[in-house]
């Protein structure tokens, strides 16, 4: 039996949330931006709030507001959230209602917390796996008590997502600690449970072997509260994964811009109002013994506490707009060039080598590290041998395989970055990102901005890239244009083993979510004119910071006095293709790396497209809607006074994939010939 104290503390957490709903209905004009509220959710939502601890450790979902109080949240703070002030305590005036971020030490912490819906399954499962491997490895605080869990909680039309489904594969297979709430109202926003899913959560997971279940009446406090109990014991000592599915009334709209009244029948309305949590706890509390007068008080009390949180959150400030750029990235540690870039008698490395190296050095200096994703681990170690021996050296829980879950693989970084970790995950070919891209640009981009700076995530992904040996349309492909079109992260391409190991180490210790492109055929030097990829090895302090720009040829002093001189800007294999082409035109030509692609040096840019006044961009990737193409625009756009000649574009052609016969890749990408012919053309101004 539960506690008449806790019954009546439940009691006054619903009726609170359902004065709240109330209050923002009739104040729609100034409630303007869209929110969902809990009505009809309150008691499995309180049931669970009311079980997490300060060491927890959990992510709501949009309608989550009774969960929030339950853990420890005051209504105001939620309201600030509502009216995007200044003040909002998850997003600073970012993000709508209900999508918290907390780092508070008396509450369990959450992590940012989008909208998409289902999408935050993989980062809460995230935060799972990091805690797991805290626990293994003595990374968290002696005496611990009680031990944290994640609770993720998910609306039942979510868990059709299939990144639901990679999370929860995941979290059996490594035995999670974390308790999956689906909370199930038999709504789809307008589509109803027939008509979108064969069945519900609860049989969904009878395919997901070793998933402990659980299933309750969510709108009843009591048999809610027991049932989380369970839950909860069986997570924090089993250390395993939980489904509870809780059937639950709608009362209220989907959100108040897509209304009840829209989509839903009166008879519906009428049926799921039978099943309201509110009049059936405030039975069992007048069974208990509790008076009515104590109840009615507990009910003007809450209707007094919402009424003047809202007002004093009417009367907060709003966000001022010069803040509006805050946060999109954290600042990073590593801003200037250290370290011995070329020590002493330092043999020359494959580029392949030197990022395996820079690893394996990451990983002996930092616990809290580790490397994952499709065939890095022991047998293989990486498709490229890019990940080679590190298991063996490090051990299968720090270097490991994952399945064929890019989702999973880009995802969960933002949750094992929450609780304190540094992944280091690899997605085997760029043409194989778009599954994660979801992640990439929902989770991880946004939670920097959208928390207010308290999560930013600290990961480096790894992407074999590039068109190498007839990989063809699926293992050839460039995607930086599309990467670059992602604000929040930061995309670097290194053309040389010194610069790998450099940015590689560099990307590691910045906050914030760094994507090393690295190009297939520069790994092994095999391509004729790549020798120069091959560098000595750097020492193993050496640093080189994002956002700078090499000068890897110059041109003569006389030809730029003369105007007679070109600069080339490229990447990745357009250094190469570049250096050979310039060999017909001694002096004229200068060679710009940009090395980082986002944050790109400007200065750098700007320096040489000034001093040349003439200037090809080159790139690997199809011309049309480039990265290419928009840095050209912006050359022109910036230094058109300086400028001689049309700012040229070379690329690939424009097809939708590279072809895998050699004679038709090699058509496809720019010959040298048609360089040195580009290049007679702007001399010739």
């Amino acid at each position: 039996m539960l506690t008449t104290d806790l019954l009546l503390n439940a009691y006054r957490i619903m009726v609170t949330a359902r004065s709240m709903a109330a209050i923002y209905e009739d104040n729609r004009t100034i409630t303007k931006y869209v929110h969902s509220t809990s009505a009809g959710h309150e008691a499995i939502q309180i049931a669970a709030g009311l079980q997490l601890t300060p060491n927890d450790w959990f992510s709501p979902y949009y309608r989550d507001d009774s969960l929030m109080m339950a853990a420890g949240f005051e209504p105001q703070q939620l309201m600030l959230q509502l009216l995007a002030k200044a003040t909002d305590p998850f997003s600073g005036g970012r993000s709508y209602y209900c999508h918290p971020s907390s780092r508070d030490a008396d509450k369990p912490k959450i992590m940012h917390q989008s909208s998409a819906t289902g999408m935050q399954a993989i980062p809460a499962t995230g935060i799972a796996q990091a805690l797991q491997y805290q626990l293994q490895q003595g990374l968290l605080p002696n005496g611990l008590n009680p031990l944290p869990v994640v609770l993720c909680s998910l609306g039942d039309g979510s868990v059709t997502e299939g990144e639901v489904s990679e999370a929860w594969q995941f979290a059996i297979l490594k035995q999670l600690p974390i308790i999956y709430l689906v909370q199930d109202n038999g709504w789809s926003i307008s589509a109803t449970t027939a008509e979108v899913r064969v069945m519900n959560a609860f049989e969904y997971a009878d395919g997901f072997k070793g998933l402990y279940k659980l299933q309750c009446n969510g709108a009843h406090f009591e048999e809610s509260y027991q049932t989380l109990q369970q839950a909860f014991a069986y997570a924090r000592t089993e250390r395993k994964p939980v489904l509870v599915h809780a059937t639950v009334p709608l009362l209220g709209h989907h959100t108040s811009g897509v209304r009840r009244e829209f989509y839903r029948s009166k008879e519906d309305l009428q049926q799921h109002s039978l099943h309201d949590p509110i009049p059936h706890l405030r039975q069992t509390l007048l069974q208990a013994g509790i008076a009515e007068t104590v109840l009615l008080e507990t009910e003007a009390t809450a209707r007094q506490t919402a009424a003047t949180a809202f007002q004093k959150a009417v009367e907060a400030p709003d966000p001022n707009p010069a803040t509006v750029t805050e946060h999109i990235f954290a600042p990073t540690p590593i801003t200037e060039e250290k370290g011995e870039r070329s020590p002493k008698n330092a043999e020359k490395v494959l580029m392949v080598d030197a990022a395996l190296h820079a690893i394996e050095e990451i990983l002996a200096a930092h616990p809290e590290a580790l490397l994952y994703g499709q065939d890095v681990g022991r047998r293989l170690g990486g498709v490229f041998r890019e990940a080679a021996t590190l298991a063996e050296k490090f051990g299968d829980h720090r270097v490991f395989n994952t399945a064929i879950q890019e989702a999973y693989i880009v995802g969960s970084t933002a949750g094992m970055s929450a609780a304190g970790l540094k992944p280091i995950v690899e997605v085997q070919f760029a043409d194989y990102i778009y599954p994660g891209f979801n992640q990439l640009v929902t989770e991880i981009s946004k939670s920097c901005y959208l928390s207010n700076g308290k999560f930013p995530v600290q990961m480096v992904l790894r992407i074999p890239t590039g068109a190498y040996g007839g990989g063809g349309p699926y293992h050839s492909g460039s995607i930086e244009s599309t990467l670059l079109s992602i604000k929040g992260i930061k995309v670097v391409y290194p053309s040389n083993a010194a610069d790998m190991k450099g940015l590689m180490k560099a990307a590691f210790y910045d906050p914030n979510p760094v994507i090393m492109l690295e190009h297939k055929g520069l790994y092994w030097s095999k391509v004729p004119g790549t020798d120069g990829a091959k560098m000595p090895e750097p020492a193993a302090d050496y640093m080189l910071p994002l956002g700078k720009a090499a000068r890897v040829l110059e041109a003569s002093a006389q030809h730029i006095k003369q105007g007679t001189s070109i600069c080339i800007i490229t990447y990745g294999m357009g250094v190469y293709w570049a250096k050979q082409a310039a060999q017909s035109f001694a002096g004229q030509v200068e060679i710009i790396d940009l090395r980082t692609l986002f944050p790109l040096d400007e200065t750098c840019i700007a320096e040489t497209v000034t001093r040349h006044g003439k200037v090809l961009v080159l790139t690997e990737e199809q011309q049309n809607n480039s990265f290419a193409e928009a840095l050209a625009y912006r050359i022109t756009h910036c230094c058109y006074q300086f400028l001689d000649a049309p700012v040229e574009v070379m690329g690939a052609l424009n097809t939708p994939a590279v072809p895998i016969h050699l004679a038709l890749e090699a058509a496809m990408l720019p010959s040298i010939t048609a360089i040195e012919k580009r290049i007679a053309k702007l001399l010739a101004y």
